[in-house]
């Protein structure tokens, strides 16, 4: 078997371009609707859906290391492609494992749809396993909805907002509702996204007053609270494989960026490179120890949800963890680049001053460290008495 090369998938010209605007996005607080333009021509919002169905055929494993590739070139970029991947991702995990239902994610993505993730809920610290949003009964299989969704990203662009409610009013409720709603006049989306960084997620508030999700988009009624329930999983584990190939990205764009500068840079002291000095030296391995471990652990993981390796209950400790250890391993070797290249990484136009900013997003994420924690303390301690 041949190794992938991701360049196939985001040639070397196309992340350059890539590269060029996110600056102009991140200063202007723009979406980057020419980097979603062309990455939609070259067939990306499709790479996880199967050959026979007019994708790539792509497996959570490759589609990591692309994004990984993608975020060293424009990590706002590539986290807002993420959510589109998480939904053709979810699509992959139902069909590998022979759950219908979202066929309709893997022909829209085909055909060019961007779909959107809008689970995230003010104070809602549940996340998958409850809602703030009103799922109603329309009568005829259909749900209506009506909630706050925050960090809508890809809001300007999106065609499908995929998301979760709870209906209480039915005969079995509570129970959670995954579905899909198009634009109308029912979903009203805010224009408040001005942050630190990931300007360029533009991952505004969504504000829905009875959105419609008919029969046909009604993905999944399951129980409210923890569940190995197939949406569950799929969004839990490709939402957390995805988010850590992107702070992986930014900390392999950072380690670049310190060599390439301690390459560059000259000690007016002893006219010798810094790659030349041992506290600059000790720095670079320092970070070079620290982001190598992260791929291999992205890879072998996401090996595992493609082949359906059964890790059972210690599959929510490991994701999590995953997760946590890229975002907190990246924003330590951004931390180090910066010391490495100087007084001159502070000053706004410096990448490395962006990667900065666009690194701290990370904590803000599900898992957060305090549900990585608390996942690993159950894992391996048990719940916590009552």
């Amino acid at each position: 078997m041949s190794a992938f090369d991701p360049s196939t998938h985001l040639p070397d010209d196309l992340l350059d371009r890539i590269r060029e605007r996110a600056p102009l996005h991140d200063r202007d607080n723009t979406f980057p609707q020419q980097d979603l333009d062309e990455l939609r021509d070259a067939g990306y919002l499709s790479i996880l859906v199967p050959a026979e169905r007019g994708g790539a055929g792509l497996g959570l494993a490759e589609a990591a290391v692309l994004q990984q590739r993608l975020a060293t070139a424009a990590p706002a970029t590539a986290l807002a492609i993420n959510m589109h991947l998480v939904w053709t991702g979810v699509a992959k995990v139902f069909s590998d494992r022979g759950v219908p239902g979202l066929e309709f994610v893997q022909d829209g993505a085909v055909a060019g749809e961007v779909f959107a993730f809008g689970i995230s809920e003010g104070g809602n610290d549940l996340v998958l396993f409850g809602s703030d949003t009103d799922a109603v009964p329309t009568g005829d299989g259909g749900y209506a909805f009506t909630g706050t969704k925050i960090f809508t990203s890809l809001a300007p662009v999106w065609t499908r907002l995929g998301l979760h409610g709870l209906d209480t009013t039915s005969e079995d409720a509570p129970k959670l509702v995954f579905a899909f709603v198009e634009r109308s006049d029912a979903v009203v989306t805010s224009d408040d996204w001005d942050t630190l960084g990931m300007r360029g997620t533009q991952s505004r508030t969504t504000r829905l007053d009875g959105a419609i999700a008919d029969a046909a988009h009604v993905v999944r009624r399951i129980d409210a609270g923890p569940t190995p329930d197939p949406i569950v999983f799929g969004i839990f584990s490709v939402f957390e494989i995805l988010l850590a190939s992107v702070y992986t990205g930014i900390a392999r764009r950072a380690l670049d960026l310190a060599v390439q500068t301690a390459r560059t840079r000259r000690s007016k002291r002893t006219g010798t490179s810094y790659s030349q000095d041992p506290d600059i030296r000790w720095r670079v391995a320092d970070m070079g120890l620290a982001y190598d471990a992260l791929p291999p652990q992205i890879a072998a993981l996401a090996r595992d949800v493609d082949e359906r390796t059964d890790h059972g209950a210690r599959w929510f400790t490991l994701l999590s963890g995953l997760k946590h250890r890229a975002v907190t391993t990246a924003k330590h070797v951004v931390d180090q680049a910066m010391l490495v290249a100087g007084g001159g990484s502070y000053f706004s136009a410096n990448e490395l001053s962006r990667l900065y900013r666009d690194v701290l997003a990370g904590a803000f994420h599900p898992s957060d460290p305090e549900s990585a924690h608390s996942t690993a303390a159950t894992a391996w301690l048990g719940p916590v008495e009552s």
